[in-house]
């Protein structure tokens, strides 16, 4: 027979606070992307005189089939779409090898070059010098200036490298050996089976990272059929402020903010979109990694 535990009024009156505050961080987190995906269906002019708030009013599907005409958008997306697969294989690829190296103890020299990973993490070399280095091997206005800068993040290496140290016990590493395991088989095989939650947490953190960057394809990339739907959403957004300003008639301006304004909420959930999709998928996995590899430092 199970026991039931009769709570104390003081127990009582934290479970109430506590779901008191859950259901605010909910609400605040939750109601931003509610208020979009609604104020993406309703008329701009509501939108813009607060009457939206609770559901959406005089529901239009225009600004979404002004997105679905403009072929830079679906441009965008396609090269998002390669620079987030290429870039995040790579990245997760790259850091998986140098976190497990680095978390081996026979590793020579380790400490330092942890020290030296760190060291990247507090101080960095500035933007001239980066557009330097990018330039000087070739890259600029290419793909590769979207992927190969950008391959290890200082604070995933960190993690993945405290997943490993706390995760993969020296004994079945000598056991491995003994049974004449080599190295490269030992982290194939072996490691990378049982590191699921590791890899999930860098494919989420890349892949976001991925997605929304923008600030690279500003500095590095001069050809538009190469922009990143970021950067290509923000010259709309930019392009019809610059069109509102230049026009003189009031129903020109009205119909122009009308125009932005339904393309700006629309873009936002066609950006957002695989993200959406993506998180809940590796959300098991997310708290699971991040507090294994917090564990140790």
């Amino acid at each position: 027979m199970r026991k039931t535990v009769k709570k104390l009024p003081t127990d009582l009156i934290f479970d109430i606070i506590n779901y008191a505050i859950m259901v605010i961080i909910i609400l605040l987190v939750a109601y931003p992307l509610y208020f979009i995906i609604i104020a993406s269906f309703s008329d701009p002019i509501d939108v813009m005189a607060g009457k939206v708030w609770l559901w959406p009013l005089h529901i239009t599907f225009e600004g979404y089939q002004r997105i679905m005409k403009d072929n830079s958008i679906w441009l965008g997306y396609r090269n998002s779409i390669f620079y987030t697969v290429t870039g995040t294989t790579l990245s997760v690829i790259t850091t998986l090898l140098a976190a497990y190296s680095l978390s081996r103890k026979d590793l020579a020299g380790r400490g330092i070059l942890m020290k030296l990973v760190i060291f990247t993490m507090i101080f960095s070399g500035g933007l001239i010098p980066r557009y330097m280095t990018v330039r000087s091997l070739g890259m600029v206005n290419t793909i590769w200036a979207m992927i190969f800068p950008a391959a290890i993040a200082a604070y995933n290496l960190t993690i993945a490298r405290s997943f490993f140290e706390s995760t993969i016990p020296d004994e079945l590493l000598d056991a491995a050996r003994i049974d004449g395991c080599a190295n490269w088989k030992f982290f194939f095989l072996i490691v990378v089976p049982i590191s699921s939650a590791i890899i999930a947490v860098m494919i989420l953190f890349y892949g976001v990272s991925n997605w929304n960057e923008f600030f690279d394809a500003m500095i590095f990339l001069d050809d538009k059929k190469l922009f990143p739907l970021q950067l290509i959403l923000r010259s709309i957004l930019i392009q019809s402020q610059a069109q509102m300003d230049m026009i003189g008639d009031i129903d020109s301006v009205e119909a122009a903010i009308r125009t932005a304004e339904q393309i700006k909420y629309g873009v936002i959930i066609v950006a957002s979109l695989p993200v959406l999709v993506l998180y809940p998928a590796l959300q098991k996995y997310f708290v699971k990694g991040v507090m294994i590899g917090s564990i140790k430092g």
